[in-house]
């Protein structure tokens, strides 16, 4: 069966998927943007951006986030895959 489970965007940011994804949609001039202020997400919106990618140690980072997130949850995923 289908599941959904919502996430919060804090969530979401922490697992460096945010990053990811955005990296992504630079490609076509496009970003989710998060709105923080002192931790906490105000707003959530997508945007029209000029500038593509991230710097070195944004991109250092988001690479380390991703695959933590990814090496913690593999099992999880793949047991999710084979309930296709």
């Amino acid at each position: 069966m289908d599941t959904i489970e919502k996430k919060t965007w804090s969530e979401f940011r922490e697992t460096g998927l945010v990053w990811f994804i955005n990296s992504i949609l630079h490609l076509f001039g496009w970003a989710i943007v998060l709105r923080v202020d002192k931790g906490e997400i105000l707003e959530v919106y997508p945007a029209r951006v000029t500038f593509r990618g991230f710097s070195e140690d944004v991109t250092s980072e988001g690479y380390r986030k991703v695959t933590k997130w990814f090496t913690e949850n593999a099992e999880d995923l793949y047991k999710e895959s084979e309930m296709i």
